[in-house]
């Protein structure tokens, strides 16, 4: 992730006897401060009995110094695009609507979308919709060209990490200031570690919008996942809401949640019950909804759990996301992006609010973009080959990713990891891929990360190889969040970042389905 002389220095040269200090302290360090995970069981306990650490790397990864700036900068940006795609109700209708969106082929997208319009069309009480959101990048390094940022994807529902990611920047920080790395590199310095304070940034965008909902006891509902591994994730940020703000939060799954949560018919006021025991009145006002959960098909198993969905919608309660955020999300917007003149629709319309961005702006969004087209396109790589639809042959748009296989990734409309179709296996999932599912599917040029970098990975249960030393690539993130209406001015601000690290040769990235370890960013000058 940084200028080649780095990279091949990369992590420093140590003896046994320093990496099995830095491994112990890193992994007391991470239990002392929650850089933790529950372990894998088959039920976990109502009340946890044990924890294991999260997987870290030992060194903090070498990141250009102007990247890491742009990526900083360019949030902003991309808090207000996501912001503005998710009033945009025509545009996400054309898009991932039932009639000639990726919902016609896609169940899962086809059912929020329905679902989303039967509310609208109701009249919604609730005008306002909050982001918490991620941009996620890896430094693009072809032979013979200069590092670049290119993006990988925008994230709108259940952003994650962003607690374990403030731990680990600091975990990097103490191993330096308690060991400075036995000086093993001039690159180890203490400007070059940057603060992260992800979690005081993402509490601030549940706070101000539990503010702007105007109820100070009303609390952030916190809609889980059974069995949740990664709560030391999320228990943070319910500390800084009362630590700091007095806010109070409530957790339930969607299975709780259909049997507590009632919308009053008049006032649209979403109560979730609670026992008397815990609270006198048997019920809480909720001010924002707040989703780790509800991203995937297979946590809507029954209509009960759309339902749910739909219930806490069509509240007054803030949501985070909406669906129409969770649809602006999707990787068809991510493509559609690409198509001439949308950024400029989303961007430097007036239409949309006094922040319109010059085209200097624009291009250095567009610039982090990689190629990208529908399976379904014809020659144009724009508009859909309706021929190929029609007849069941194969398109420009297959045959393309057929003939580009070994350079591309083809992405559907999912979240949480393990769902993508990299290079060798591009060509035998096309062949079984029935013709009326490639709407749901984009082709994406690769990204070309630099190649040399290492690092030390190390894993709960690794005994006396904890730490194993890999050649890796490197995916940062940037944290932000953005709270906005049809009547409102865009509240929007950059939060923190996130580093994941995993070995060269394991094409998913995702922290929670064991792909990654977490990490943190340090600074190189090209």
């Amino acid at each position: 992730m940084a200028p080649l002389s780095v990279l091949s220095e990369w992590p420093p040269a140590l003896n046994n006897a320093q990496i099995d200090e830095l491994t112990l302290l890193a992994t007391t360090y991470a239990f002392s401060t929650g850089l933790l995970y529950l372990p894998p069981a088959e039920r976990q306990p109502t009340v946890p009995e044990s924890a294991i650490h999260a997987p870290l790397a030992l060194f903090p990864s070498p990141l250009p110094r102007s990247l890491f700036i742009q990526a900083k900068r360019l949030q902003g940006i991309y808090n207000t695009l996501y912001a503005r795609i998710a009033l945009d109700e025509e545009f996400l209708d054309r898009v991932m609507g039932t009639e000639n969106g990726v919902g016609k082929v896609d169940n899962f997208i086809g059912q929020l979308w329905t679902g989303w319009k039967d509310l609208r069309d109701k009249g919604l009480a609730q005008s306002l919709h909050l982001g918490l959101f991620r941009s996620d990048y890896l430094v693009h390094s072809p032979p013979n060209e200069s590092p670049s940022l290119k993006q990988v994807e925008f994230n709108t529902i259940s952003v994650s990490f962003g607690s374990l990611s403030h731990h680990t920047a600091r975990l990097h920080r103490y191993l330096y200031e308690s060991t400075r790395y036995y000086n093993s590199s001039s690159h180890l310095k203490a400007e070059n570690f940057p603060d992260n304070d992800t979690i005081a940034g993402l509490a601030e965008g549940l706070a101000t919008a539990h503010k702007v909902y105007g109820i100070p006891r009303a609390r952030v509902l916190f809609v889980v996942q059974p069995g949740e591994r990664n709560v030391f994730d999320q228990r943070p940020l319910e500390y800084e809401l009362l630590e700091k703000y007095s806010i109070h939060a409530i957790r339930q799954t969607f299975e709780e949640l259909a049997q507590s949560a009632t919308v009053d018919p008049k006032s649209r006021t979403l109560c979730v019950a609670v026992s008397p025991d815990l609270h006198p009145n048997g019920s809480v006002e909720i001010s924002v909804v707040y989703f780790r959960s509800g991203y995937a098909p297979h946590e809507y198993q029954t209509p009960m759990h759309y339902q749910t969905r739909f219930l806490l919608e069509q509240s007054k309660a803030i949501n985070c996301p909406s669906i129409a955020l969770q649809l602006a999300g999707g990787k068809k917007i991510q493509e559609v992006l690409t198509h001439p003149g949308v950024l400029e629709h989303f961007l430097a319309n007036k239409k949309w609010g006094s922040a319109v961005f010059s085209q200097l702006e624009l291009n250095e969004l567009r610039q982090t973009f990689m190629g990208m087209w529908g399976l379904d396109v014809g020659e144009d790589l724009l508009t859909l080959d309706y021929d190929a639809l029609r007849s069941g042959k194969e398109g420009y748009g297959v045959l393309k990713a057929r003939q580009l296989a070994q350079s591309l990734v083809l992405k559907p409309q999912r979240e949480g990891g393990g769902n993508n179709v990299y290079k060798d296996s591009i060509p035998s999932f096309l062949d079984k891929l029935p013709p009326k599912e490639r709407q749901a599917w984009i082709a994406m040029e690769l990204i070309t990360p630099p190649i040399g970098a290492g690092n030390y990975l190390v894993r709960a249960g690794g005994g006396h190889e904890a730490a194993i030393k890999v050649e890796v690539v490197s995916e940062f993130g940037i944290f932000g969040w953005a709270l906005f209406g049809t009547h409102m001015d865009i509240r929007q601000k950059e939060v923190g970042w996130l580093v994941r690290t995993k070995g060269k040769d394991s094409d998913e990235g995702g922290v929670a389905t064991g792909f990654s370890v977490l990490d943190s960013v340090l600074l190189v000058d090209n």
